[in-house]
């Protein structure tokens, strides 16, 4: 569904009429708002496979710091390769990644470590890696990157749009009270069920999510 589809989705439940653009109304602007919140909340919930993306850093010699542009500060991070040296990035802690980069000379080779480090002026986070590359590296990182917050009326919506449009109900009922339909708190748990079915349904297909692994 579209984020208009949505919306209208969402008057439909309500017995309210439909509208040609989101900002149509200060109600179908507040029922927008709703199915951002919505949003947010179903991709928190889960590693959903639609949200995966890689983000590929290729280094230069030297260069230890590096953006990851276009994953902001919310995401899940699945795995973290050196393709050109054909080995697994292992993530550390910032304060060791700290001292192999300011305690003695910091060593120039491979990367085989990294560690998060702050943002840049887009507001995406940054990465600090090590040892320092000596030359040219291929770091494909795989992450769960959230959508960005639904704006124009035809931006298709990437989680289950039907948890979206079932949560964002559940909100609107909060809002308004009861009218002597469905209640908020059994359209919440209406979408509770909802979304534990899609979870597991959507694990089935990963058996990393089929495992329990001691720590």
């Amino acid at each position: 569904m579209t984020y208009l589809e949505l919306v209208n989705d969402v008057l439909v439940r309500l017995r309210e009429a439909t509208v040609s653009t989101v900002s149509e109304t200060s109600y179908s602007t507040l029922i927008g708002k709703f199915v951002n919140d919505a949003k947010r909340q179903i991709e928190d919930a889960f590693a959903w496979n639609v949200l995966g993306t890689t983000i590929t850093l290729s280094t230069t010699s030297g260069t230890y710091s590096y953006a990851l542009t276009g994953a902001g500060q919310k995401f899940q991070v699945l795995d973290v390769l050196n393709v050109t040296s054909n080995l697994r990035m292992k993530n550390i802690d910032f304060a060791t990644m700290n001292r192999y980069q300011n305690f003695s000379t910091p060593v120039n080779g491979i990367p085989a470590y990294y560690a998060f480090d702050g943002i840049d002026g887009s507001y995406d986070t940054k990465v600090t890696i090590y040892p320092r590359p000596d030359g040219v590296y291929s770091i494909p990182f795989s992450l769960t990157v959230p959508q960005a917050t639904l704006s124009s009326d035809a931006t298709i919506i990437s989680v289950p749009d039907v948890l979206v449009a079932q949560n964002a109900y559940a909100r609107a009922l909060v809002e308004r009270g009861e009218d002597g339909g469905l209640s908020s708190s059994e359209a919440y748990l209406l979408y509770k069920s909802m979304l534990s079915d899609y979870i597991a349904l959507e694990g089935t297909r990963y058996p990393e999510n089929q495992e329990f692994v001691a720590i």
